[in-house]
């Protein structure tokens, strides 16, 4: 009797465990506003029309999207993130919440004005603000690298206002890239 009452909750308890199909529930393309279709759904052209076409799919090379945009910028010897890119780090935070397994590496640098040892420190201090601003909007310290090139790595050649101003920023490099 024993024997039949526990072979009878055994059974019940692989009957509850039992897997059940899954319903396919739309994703919301957030980037574009648009839901996006379920693997079975039939898509038609007026959603086909209505969608951006990312360039092969991925949001950090469209150049319509803000991801693909990888470059804070600075003032003079500051280290402050400009609100103006306030919005593009949260768009970075945000893109890396829905991709748990992303990681990132900032990039600090600097203008040529300054010290080498200035630059470098210039250049972390820099990368280590983006870095900050990410970790409070959600993203794990763990997954994001700060390094400095100081003025080892300048986006524009040159030694006036326009191109030293290109070179005070802080880049954004996703793994694998």
């Amino acid at each position: 009797m024993k024997s039949a009452a526990i072979t009878l909750a055994v059974a019940a308890v692989l009957a509850g465990c039992a897997s059940q199909e899954a319903k396919e529930t739309p994703v919301a393309d957030k980037s574009s506003g648009v839901s996006q279709p379920t693997a079975n759904a039939p898509v038609s052209s007026s959603t086909t029309a209505t969608r951006p076409q990312n360039v092969a799919g991925n949001p950090l090379v469209d150049p319509s999207n803000v991801l693909s945009k990888r470059s804070v910028y600075f003032d003079y010897d500051s280290n402050a993130v400009k609100d103006e890119y306030r919005g593009l780090v949260q768009a970075h935070s945000r893109y890396m919440g829905d991709k748990r397994d992303s990681k990132i590496r900032i990039e600090g640098n600097c203008d040529e004005r300054g010290s080498r040892e200035y630059n470098l420190a210039l250049g972390q201090r820099r990368a280590e603000s983006v870095k900050k601003v990410m970790t409070v909007l959600g993203v794990s310290d763990g997954r994001i690298e700060t390094v400095s090139y100081g003025e080892e790595k300048p986006m524009a050649s040159g030694h006036d206002e326009q191109a030293w101003s290109q070179n005070r920023r802080a880049d954004i490099k996703y793994a694998g890239e």
